[in-house]
């Protein structure tokens, strides 16, 4: 179930980072590998109108309208904003203004007249929350969107956004929170708090953006590599990167005893936690998607969970960069001293 919403999804969600440039994926790619998600049993399908600077929601828009016509009342459809998706200045944001428009382009893009859940990708700290909840409570009640949440959301807004919502009358039922076993943090508050209030929870990441695949060794040594874009969560030179590299070889060793493929090990990890609803995958093939569909029916022993617990403790995340956001105040000097000069 997703969090209190009544709403039944897959334990893996299609995430569509990868549709179009970013991926170098076609229409042709994107039909076909959507097509065997849901033929596979996904029903739950996750995108932002960043993905590929709003190409991936176009994709996807066409693959519902075209091979998958007729399935998108099957669909738990999810669509995020507040990222920038052109270079025009007033393109991004969580303003009430924005967010207006974002999730009209959304829908035509996706040819479809509501999205399912509607995210806010990320804070935005030149907005108040409660202007984001409001725009966001009108659009339940417009029937643009069925629930909306938040994306890689500090625990404490996440829970001010429950008691914003709540004086609203629509309160946020979801967050994408990033999870691996290489990342854990999210257990020390986010996942408790979210069990406690009944929060949805899809989390992003659970192959560590291809560490925990079996192919991080070549790949992030390869400057042509799509993610090198992010070396802070992939040079093998920093300090964290090489902390990851090497639990990845103790993790290797953990699921090759088990008989089980990385992969089994990593998807099964995060779906393994009570507070973790469902996670989103981001493969380009279909033998890419295969295996992470196989590994999701995959319940590991006890053994196996504290032996993982040896390699990388509960709530520890080895490398910050795959926090997927750092609070201002960390990042601007000015926020945490009185005198700053």
């Amino acid at each position: 179930m997703l969090g209190r919403t009544g709403i039944r999804v897959s334990p893996l969600a299609l995430g569509t980072m990868n549709f179009g440039s970013y991926g170098r994926m076609s229409a042709a790619d994107c039909a076909t590998l959507l097509a065997r998600a849901v033929d596979a049993g996904i029903n739950l399908i996750d995108t932002a109108d960043v993905y590929s600077r709003t190409e991936a929601e176009t994709l996807l828009g066409e693959a519902l309208t075209g091979p998958l016509a007729g399935r998108r009342d099957d669909l738990v459809l999810v669509s995020k904003f507040h990222h920038p998706i052109d270079d025009h200045p007033a393109h991004r944001g969580s303003s009430r203004r924005w967010i207006h428009r974002a999730v009209e382009g959304s829908l035509r893009r996706l040819r479809t007249d509501h999205l399912d859940v509607y995210l806010a990708h990320r804070p935005d700290e030149d907005t108040p929350l409660d202007e984001t909840v409001d725009a966001l409570a009108d659009l339940v009640r417009a029937g643009k969107i069925r629930h909306y949440g938040t994306s890689t959301f500090p625990t404490a807004q996440i829970v001010e956004a429950q008691w914003l919502g709540c004086a609203r009358g629509a309160r946020p039922a979801v967050e994408q929170p990033p999870y691996s076993v290489l990342a854990r943090g999210i257990e020390r508050d986010l996942l408790p708090v979210a069990q406690e209030y009944g929060i949805g929870t899809l989390v992003w990441s659970p192959l560590a953006g291809g560490w925990l695949c079996g192919r991080y060794r070549e790949e992030t040594r390869d400057p042509a590599w799509q993610r090198w874009k992010n070396p802070l969560r992939h040079d093998p030179s920093l300090p964290a990167n090489q902390a990851k590299a090497a639990a990845v070889a103790q993790l290797e060793k953990i699921a090759a005893e088990a008989g089980l493929t990385l992969i089994q090990l990593a998807i099964a990890f995060v779906l393994e936690h009570p507070g973790v609803t469902s996670a989103v995958v981001g493969p380009r093939t279909v033998e890419h998607l295969d295996p992470q569909l196989a590994a999701a029916g995959t319940v590991l022993p006890r053994e196996v969970l504290d032996a993982i617990d040896e390699v990388v403790p509960p709530g520890v995340t080895l490398n910050p960069g795959d926090l997927g956001y750092t609070a201002p105040a960390l990042l601007r000097p000015e926020l945490r001293r009185r005198n700053s000069r």
